[in-house]
């Protein structure tokens, strides 16, 4: 036999050296790796088992039953004999296959299960594999340097007794990504990139006639060319784009986009696909359309927003009613199928949103100038037109194209001016401001600012009914950052969402929900027959996109339950309706303490996710039977399959390929989850960026989370999350209390819990990682 061979019978990892029929008489090993006892707790091996193990550890190897006796220290001759009878009916079990040798190798396994590859950032892997009730827990130096995303096959153990399933990849079906973000090291006789992302466990091999013009120390991107067999050996990889030097903010804000997946900027072809594209709204489109072009219509949006895709116009009509039309962009009018804007925009499938900028689904053309609309222009719309009483009852609907004329662009700020003069007036409040003034400065006439207080009162009607019907109202304020022109962090700011936005909200909510019903409810309820269908509605339920979001998993709520009642809150189960109402609760309980954030976000993770699908399953969050997301098409790709399915349903089209437009759906999903990973890893990036020039500063700070490593430590001032290692907690040696949440000193019995106040210094901000680690440097206050 040739010593790679024997090589790799010396790396065989079978630990527990029993045979099926009880004592051993195989010679101890003087490898510290062989002859050791089976696990704790777990049964040991037969010898049958031992056997089909050495052929699968080692797939392309060929055995007889005395190199296999050999491997597995047997010297025994009635146990030899017995390894020659069960090599005989593994081949008569197609397990191996008698090569021309006379000796016997593994049938290529295909039945091994495939699943999604996970790996966290401690090194840990597994694989979510469909119908398996938990993930398999894969064994260190068994990944085949599987990554996050990777389709990988599994070779599944018996469970003896483990409290995990336990497996290892036995194939790379698929790798996720070829391309990863990183920093070169360059030296005068190779070079490698070391990866960004912390779960890659590697660094990349770049062979110097592949650098691309990169530099020591700058950002790239690289390809993966070759992946290594040897766990051991570096993948060897190509530089593809250079980012820029490591630590500008460009430069980390495109690695970001990168390291997700995220396209930055259009290929020339496609920008110059979209500027081709008319300007002009000819009176023959007019025609078409239902005109509102002198219906009086304002947009309110973020001070700083750009793309305008959304619109609200209101009328009283003469039986003292109110006409409120939702006018969305109708991006579909200029996105035409099957072309190489529409291609990309699907490839895309969203806006991203990072801290300090917009990378947009469709190039700007179409986003800030054609689609957006904006103050004094002529733009083409889809919209939603409500005929409602003043208690906000819906008496008719009408879907359809249309064109309108904006009068006027607020900002969220300055529409919140005007409901704050009228909250202050009805509560008798003197103001600085009357409305006349105030009107004035806003550079509007009264008849604007009495269509924004009536909207108002309808808006707050409308989400009162919502949340009495089971809305969960989860709200948490957002972390915003000053910067400077370069994008460096000058300080940090919450922005929380006020009368003003709810006021869109509420009715970009009630055009995505009887959008989605008028497609999809066949059988109308007692609230749909009072509401006179202005279109011919399609028949039955035809094919559409709808936004859902499923019941919480029972388990996860349980324990979230148990969680929160620890903590001193009520929090009781029971119906839909009655979990949201203990959410509600729980939401306006912990509003300003310390342990707000971790609640909310521990909440929220409780909580299924809201995904793209053809098949509706309702709307728990918002409470809703059907919902749909139709008000956003210039960010959302979704929105525009919505408008192109509700305009062919219109016209009395007939359904449409459910297959085809539920992989769009899932696709849409997946990129939503990645631009949202890119989001928070851009924020994380600034928080460490901010405190890094502020190395040994102090900050008072909350306890926001505990884990068997260390406590998570929010200062309260920036908002800045870092961790305090269990080592850094001064006086004592601290341990995780897991029932208690808290970590708890051995011989002071010193507790410390969420939400409880302390003050910490700065250690460490690692940029590279995206880490903040803190030092606790005083007890909590009283």
């Amino acid at each position: 036999m040739s010593k790679k061979k024997n090589d790799k019978k010396e790396r065989y990892e079978d630990k527990s050296r029993r045979s099926a029929g009880g004592s051993s008489n195989r010679k101890p090993s003087n490898d510290s790796r062989g002859g050791a006892s089976a696990p704790k707790g777990k049964k040991p091996m037969t010898l049958s088992e031992e056997v089909y193990r050495l052929f699968f550890k080692n797939p392309k190897e060929e055995y007889n039953y005395k190199q296999i006796s050999a491997a597995l220290l047997i010297d025994d001759q009635n146990e030899r004999l017995t390894v020659a009878t069960i090599l005989s009916e593994l081949e008569n079990r197609d397990i191996i296959q008698q090569t021309e040798h006379g000796s016997f190798k593994l049938v290529p396994r295909t039945n091994d299960p495939v699943g999604i590859v996970d790996r966290t950032n401690g090194g840990a892997v597994y694989v979510s594999i469909e119908g398996y009730d938990v993930d398999i827990s894969i064994l260190p130096n068994k990944h085949k340097n599987a990554m996050k995303g990777d389709t990988a096959r599994v070779h599944v153990y018996p469970n003896r007794g483990s409290r995990r399933q336990e497996g290892e990849i036995v194939e790379i079906v698929q790798r996720a990504h070829q391309e990863f973000v990183g920093t070169v090291q360059l030296s005068a006789r190779y070079a490698f990139v070391v990866p960004s992302d912390a779960r890659v466990p590697f660094d990349f091999f770049i062979p110097l006639s592949e650098l691309n013009g990169a530099k020591d120390k700058q950002k790239v991107v690289v390809r993966v060319v070759e992946w290594p067999e040897k766990l051991e050996d570096k993948p060897v990889a190509v530089i593809k784009e250079v980012l820029g030097n490591a630590g500008e903010n460009n430069t980390e804000m495109n690695a970001i986009m990168a390291e997700y997946g995220l396209p930055v900027a259009f290929d020339k072809a496609v920008d110059d696909f979209a500027k081709g594209i008319s300007n002009v709204i000819t009176e023959k489109e007019i025609a078409k359309r239902r005109d509102f072009r002198n219906v009086l219509t304002v947009t309110i949006d973020p001070f700083d927003a750009k793309d305008f895709d959304d619109a609200l116009s209101f009328q009283t009509l003469d039986n003292g009613n109110f006409e409120v039309g939702v006018h969305i962009a109708d991006v579909s009018h200029y996105l035409a199928e099957n072309t190489i804007l529409d291609n990309e925009a699907i490839k895309r499938a969203t806006s991203v949103y990072l801290v300090d900028r917009c990378v947009p689904m469709l190039p700007e053309t179409l986003s800030n100038f054609l689609c957006s609309l904006r103050p004094h222009e002529e733009k083409l719309t889809f919209s939603a037109v409500f005929e409602i009483k003043p208690d906000a009852t819906i008496v008719n609907e009408w879907f359809g194209r249309t064109v309108i004329n904006s009068d006027h662009r607020f900002t969220y700020e300055e529409a919140q001016q005007i409901i704050e003069v009228k909250k202050a007036t009805d509560a008798k409040i003197p103001v600085e401001m009357d409305f006349m003034a105030l009107y004035k400065q806003l550079g509007i006439n009264k008849n604007i600012g009495s269509a924004i207080l009536e909207l108002y009162k309808l808006h707050l009607i409308i989400r009162a009914e919502r949340f009495k019907n089971g809305a969960i109202n989860f709200n948490a304020p957002e972390v915003k950052f000053k910067l400077d022109a370069n994008g460096k962090p000058l300080g940090t700011y919450i922005k929380e969402s006020k009368e003003s936005n709810n006021l869109i909200e509420e009715f970009m909510l009630m055009a995505n929900k009887r959008v989605a019903a008028f497609v999809g409810k066949s059988a109308k309820t007692d609230y749909d027959k009072q509401i006179v269908q202005l279109n011919v509605k399609p028949k039955g339920s035809p094919t559409f996109v709808y936004r859902v979001h499923d019941k919480p998993n029972p388990e996860k709520l349980s324990i979230f339950i148990e969680f929160i009642n620890q903590l001193g809150y009520n929090f009781k189960g029971g119906s839909d309706k009655q979990v949201s109402a203990s959410m509600n609760a729980l939401v306006d309980d912990v509003k300003g303490k310390g342990e707000q954030n971790l609640i909310e976000t521990m909440a929220i993770r409780t909580m299924a996710k809201a995904i793209y699908t053809t098949e509706n399953i309702g709307h728990y969050g918002l409470s809703f039977d059907y919902y749909t997301h139709f008000t956003s098409p210039i960010r959302r790709y979704p929105d525009v399959m919505v408008h192109r399915l509700l305009q062919h349903y219109l016209d009395g089209g007939t359904a449409v390929n459910k297959n085809n437009y539920e992989a769009l759906c899932k696709h849409s999903s997946d990129r939503e989850k990645l631009a949202a990973e890119a989001e928070r890893a851009s924020i994380k990036y600034k928080q460490v960026e901010f405190m890094k020039d502020r190395i040994g500063a102090e900050f008072a700070g909350t306890i926001s989370g505990v884990t068997e490593w260390g406590m998570f430590v929010e200062a309260t001032d920036t908002k800045c999350e870092g961790l305090v290692r269990m080592k850094d907690i001064p006086g004592d040696y601290f341990e995780f209390d897991e029932k208690r949440m808290a970590a708890v000193g051995v011989k002071t019995k010193k507790i410390y819990r969420l939400g409880d106040k302390v003050r910490i210094e700065v250690k460490r901000a690692d940029l590279a990682k995206k880490q903040l680690d803190y030092i606790l440097i005083e007890d909590k206050s009283e």
